[in-house]
C-alpha cells in the first residue's frame, strides 16, 4: 500500500484539505481517492505504471486524482496548468500518456490533447461509490512520478522518483522540519514542482496536518494568517518579496496585526530560488522569523537545510539532511577538502530513479561510484554550504576567475535605486565570458558611471560588470526563477 495512503488512515478524523470554502477529512479523501482510482482503472486489476498526465487546479480534486493515480498502479504526471498546449504537447508525447485526468476549466485544453492521440480523457469530477473498490497492492520499488525540469539550459527532462524515493524525501523533512498534527499550511504554489507537491502537500499529510489552498494574492495570504490557524508558510523569495512591498504600503495598525500574527507560526521556509539577503532581512523585521533557508532540485527532493532549531545562517543552503550524503568536487570529479568551491553531488534514497527514456543523460548525470552531478556549486564554510550558482548560468568564467553571478547580485540589490537584478556570462573572446548585469530599476536617475564606482567599493574590479541593461521586470519561470537565457539576447556575443 502507499506509505501516504497508510499513514492518512492513522487520523480518519482530522482535517487533511481547505478548499474553496469546505473542510475535507483523511476519511474523505482515502474514500474519494479510492473512488477515483476505480474509475482509472475502467475494470482492470492494475493500471502497471500507465502514465496518467493531469490538469486540475490546486484543492481537493488535485490530491485525491494523485493519490488515485497512485492507488491505481500509475505513475503521475502533473502537468503545469500555465503552460501554452505545445508546452504540454511535448509532455505527453515524452512520457506517451495513456490516460489524461482534467478540472472543468482544462477540458478544452484537455480534449486537444487527447484527441489527435486518441487518449482516454477522464473528468476529474467523475465520481462512482467506493463501495466494493479493489485496489492493487503498490511496493516501493514502483515508480511514481515524472516531473519535468525547467528546460532552462536544454529540452526539460522527465524525472522519475519511486515511492521509494518520495518515502525518503518527505521522511528526511517531517525529521527535520518536525512535521506534526497540529500543522496547518497553505500552499500557494504551482503544483507540477516538488516544491509544492512533496514540501508543502506530502510532507503535512504524512503527518497529519492540514493543507489549505489559496490562489495567491499578497492580500489573501495576510488575510488567512489573520485568522490564526496558519502556523507552517512555505513560499518562494518572489512571493516573500511581494508579501513585503504589499505590507509596507498598509497603515500602521494593519501592518502590527499581521506582524503580531505572524509571530505565532512555528515555521517559515524559503526554497526553489536563492534568496536574497536582503529579502530575508526585511522578512525577519516584519515577521520575527528567519526564513529557514534549504536546497534541493527535482531530480533530489530537498538534501541540504537550514537547521529547525540552531543558527540561519544568511546567504548559505544548511547542512545535510537525514539520510542524504553531500560532497564537493572540483572538476576533474575530485572530492575537495577544506573551502574551495565545488559541484555539489548528492547520494541517499531520496535520489531519483532516471531520466524518463533517456538512459544517456542519466548516465551522464551520475559518476561512476554512484554519486548523482546536480550542476550546482558550493562552498563549505564553518560546516554550512553556501551556494555560488549553477554551473552552467550563475558561475561565469572570467579572465581565469570562476565568478558567483549570486554575490553580485546580493550586492547590486542593496544599491538605493536598484529594485532587481539578475548577471549573467557573455562569450566573449579575449576574456572567455563578460559579466553583464540586468537592472529593474527606481528611478531612471541612476548612473551607470556612478554605479560601477559604488560597485569597486564592494566587489573587487574582476567582478563588476562589463556590461548592463535595463528592463521594466525580469523573465521568471512559474516557480519565480528568473529565466536567465533570456537574458543573454539583450547582449550581443563580443
Amino acid at each position: 500500500m502507499v506509505a501516504l495512503v497508510q499513514h492518512a488512515a492513522q487520523h480518519p478524523q482530522n482535517t487533511a484539505i481547505l478548499a474553496a470554502g469546505r473542510s475535507y477529512t483523511y476519511a474523505e479523501l482515502l474514500d474519494a481517492s479510492a473512488a477515483f482510482a476505480s474509475v482509472l482503472l475502467q475494470g482492470e486489476t492494475d493500471l502497471q505504471e500507465k502514465r496518467v498526465a493531469f490538469l486540475v487546479d490546486p484543492g481537493f480534486d488535485y490530491v485525491k486524482v494523485l493519490w488515485a493515480i497512485w492507488r491505481a498502479g500509475g505513475i503521475a504526471v502533473p502537468l503545469c496548468l500555465s503552460h501554452p498546449l505545445p508546452s504540454l504537447q511535448y509532455v505527453m508525447e515524452d512520457t506517451a500518456a495513456d490516460i489524461i485526468v482534467a478540472g472543468r476549466s482544462y477540458q478544452a485544453k484537455a480534449e486537444a490533447l487527447a484527441l489527435p492521440k486518441s487518449l482516454r480523457l477522464v473528468a476529474a469530477e467523475e465520481h462512482i461509490s467506493a463501495d466494493q473498490v479493489t485496489l492493487p497492492d503498490i511496493t516501493t520499488a514502483r515508480r511514481a512520478m515524472i516531473l519535468y525540469t525547467s528546460g532552462t539550459t536544454n529540452l526539460p527532462k522527465g524525472v522519475v522518483t519511486t515511492f521509494s524515493n518520495l518515502e525518503a524525501q518527505i521522511t528526511a523533512l517531517v525529521q527535520a522540519w518536525e512535521y506534526g498534527e497540529k500543522d496547518h499550511t497553505i500552499c500557494i504554489l504551482p503544483l507540477h514542482h516538488v516544491h509544492g507537491i512533496l514540501n508543502v502537500i506530502s510532507c503535512t499529510l504524512w503527518a497529519g496536518g492540514c493543507v489549505e489552498f489559496l490562489a495567491f494574492s499578497a492580500e489573501g495570504v495576510f488575510d488567512v494568517f489573520l485568522k490564526g490557524k496558519i502556523n507552517v508558510f512555505m513560499a518562494v523569495p518572489t512571493i516573500y518579496f511581494k508579501l513585503i512591498a504589499h505590507w509596507e504600503t498598509l497603515p500602521p495598525q494593519a501592518q502590527e496585526d499581521i506582524s503580531a500574527v505572524m509571530k505565532k507560526l512555528r515555521l517559515m521556509v524559503s526554497g526553489s530560488a536563492a534568496l536574497p539577503v536582503s529579502v530575508m532581512e526585511k522578512w525577519e523585521g516584519i515577521s520575527g522569523h528567519r526564513l529557514l533557508e534549504r536546497y534541493g532540485m527535482t531530480e533530489i527532493g530537498m538534501a541540504i537545510s537550514n537547521p529547525y532549531h540552531g543558527e540561519r545562517r544568511a546567504g548559505h543552503i544548511g547542512q545535510a539532511l537525514p539520510g542524504v550524503s553531500i560532497r564537493l568536487t572540483d572538476d576533474f570529479g575530485k572530492e575537495i577538502d577544506g573551502d574551495q568551491p565545488g559541484e555539489i553531488q548528492v547520494k541517499g534514497g531520496n535520489v531519483f530513479q532516471a531520466y524518463w527514456n533517456k538512459p544517456e543523460a542519466t548516465q551522464a548525470s551520475f559518476t561512476d561510484d554512484g554519486w548523482f552531478r546536480t550542476g550546482d556549486v558550493a562552498v563549505l564554510e564553518a560546516g554550512y554550504y553556501r551556494i555560488l550558482g549553477r554551473n552552467s548560468v550563475d558561475i561565469i568564467k572570467s579572465g581565469g576567475y570562476k565568478i558567483s553571478a549570486l554575490e553580485i547580485e546580493e550586492v547590486l540589490r542593496t544599491h538605493p535605486l536598484v529594485a532587481d537584478c539578475s548577471v549573467v556570462g557573455i562569450p566573449d573572446e579575449e576574456w572567455g565570458e563578460l559579466v553583464a548585469a540586468v537592472l529593474v530599476v527606481k528611478s531612471d536617475e541612476l548612473d551607470i558611471n556612478a554605479l560601477n564606482s559604488w560597485l569597486r567599493e564592494n566587489l573587487p574590479a574582476y567582478k563588476t560588470p562589463r556590461l548592463y541593461h535595463m528592463l521594466p521586470e525580469l523573465p521568471r519561470n512559474a516557480m519565480g526563477k528568473v529565466t536567465k537565457n533570456d537574458l543573454k539576447k539583450y547582449f550581443p556575443e563580443r
